[in-house]
């Protein structure tokens, strides 16, 4: 990652405290990475990116135009982020790299 880039970031105050990675630390390289173009560099920071920005895409554009009245649509973006977060932080426990 661009060492420029990298003075803007935010600290994780979870990290900060404890010294173990949250859940959503390397959310933001992640999401840099992807605006750049980097799909796996994206992926292999947070894998959670993804799914999490298409399920707030799909919310907001819920909102605007009325889509999924039942929340079918919502629910199952909702569950595969969370799913994706969960066992991408169960691995990172597992190898120990927190």
């Amino acid at each position: 990652m661009d060492k420029s880039v990298e003075k803007y970031l935010l600290h994780c105050p979870f990290k900060q405290l404890t010294g173990i990675d949250c859940p959503g630390c390397g959310f933001q390289r992640s999401f840099i990475a992807l605006l750049k173009g980097r799909l796996l560099e994206s992926f292999h920071f947070y894998p959670a990116t993804i799914p999490i920005l298409l399920l707030a895409l799909f919310l907001l554009l819920k909102v605007k135009i009325q889509l999924d009245q039942k929340g079918r649509i919502s629910r199952a973006l909702f569950a595969v982020a969370v799913t994706v977060v969960t066992v991408s932080y169960a691995f990172k426990v597992v190898q120990g790299r927190l």
